[in-house]
């Protein structure tokens, strides 16, 4: 069929496949680190205090004191070509490029800060993506994290008037091949640590506990996938989390807290794992690998080490290109 010669192009049907991550600052430094955290922090999906009482409290306390100190904090483990989370996050698109067929295409997005969901969204609806696999890379489920991803997704759809067929990642939890990729890291990090550790340490970002009282799973998923992790090892893991913040109670026990007793209970040697992050990233990096770290061997431990998340190596990218081979049945030739 000929178009008329009015008529706009239309590029050739595709797929894309977004996989989104939390975000990160621009640059280390108190100026992207605030307009970051302005952004951040005034999602309700992560802070659900009423906008009128916590609003002052962002704008005249905390964006005025926190950028700096997490500037500093970035600035710890923030890498040449940019931040952990970012390259990563990249890296692991890149890594997907081509693994189902010519005609999906695989981008990458976040959910605050660059490159933005409504963005990226936009791009491959321009390169003819008329089905998109949405792919929050968080395992556990969570309102504050795949809920909040998806949230934009449908805002930026809102202002479609062709709107592209959507499709999301479910939570992977205990999916067998998560705990199988997790496994085979694990294992082969712990097989060149200089020690063999007393304990493992199963690190989980951290929610406030009122959260689980209002029906959010993710308590329940993060018990789940450290007990399938557990026994696909074969020992026993320790459970806490991290990141706590401001006045309110928060999930338990605390993996500060814990790492500061752990030595007093005879444990000296520690390796700890952040099963939640599908990247490292400042939580990790900062909180757990440095801050962590200073705070076990302060208190009496001789040997800590932090293995690194699934990131980009074979694993992690074997196992998303499972699920999402699996997410996109139906939409591809044969399957």
């Amino acid at each position: 069929m000929t178009l008329p010669s009015e008529h706009p192009a239309i590029p050739r049907p595709r797929i894309g496949v977004l996989i989104v991550n939390l975000g990160t600052p621009d640059a280390a430094e108190a100026g992207a680190v605030r307009r970051y955290l302005a952004e951040f922090l005034s999602d309700r999906r992560v802070v659900e205090i009423p906008p009128f009482i916590w609003q002052p409290i962002l704008r005249g306390i905390i964006l005025t004191t926190r950028p700096k100190k997490s500037a500093h904090a970035y600035k710890q483990v923030w890498r040449e070509d940019g931040s952990p989370l970012a390259v990563i996050t990249a890296a692991q698109a890149a890594a997907l490029k081509g693994a189902f067929g010519d005609d999906v295409l695989v981008d990458h997005a976040m959910r605050y800060g660059s490159p933005a969901i409504a963005d990226r969204l936009a791009a491959l609806k321009a390169a003819g993506c008329e089905r998109i696999l949405i792919a929050p890379l968080y395992p556990q489920y969570c309102a504050a994290t795949t809920a909040t991803a998806n949230d934009a997704v449908f805002i930026a759809l809102a202002a479609m008037r062709w709107q592209p067929a959507i499709r999301t990642l479910p939570p992977y939890y205990d999916d067998p091949n998560y705990i199988d990729a997790l496994k085979v890291s694990i294992e082969s990090s712990l097989a060149v640590l200089p020690f063999e550790p007393d304990a493992i340490l199963a690190s989980f970002h951290g929610m406030p506990a009122r959260t689980l009282a209002l029906g959010d799973p993710y308590h329940c998923h993060c018990q789940k996938t450290a007990r399938l992790l557990s026994q696909a090892l074969g020992r026993e893991l320790t459970i806490t989390f991290q990141s706590r913040f401001g006045r309110a109670k928060w999930l338990e026990p605390a993996t500060d807290i814990t790492l500061a007793a752990l030595p007093s209970r005879g444990i000296k040697r520690i390796a700890v794992v952040s099963p939640g992050f599908s990247a490292d990233c400042l939580e990790t990096l900062e909180e757990i690998s440095i801050r962590g770290r200073e705070t076990f061997l302060a208190a009496g431990g001789t040997d800590f080490a932090y293995l690194p998340c699934l990131n980009t190596d074979d694993p992690g990218i074997g196992m998303l290109r499972i699920l999402l081979q699996r997410e996109l049945a139906g939409w591809l030739a044969g399957s």
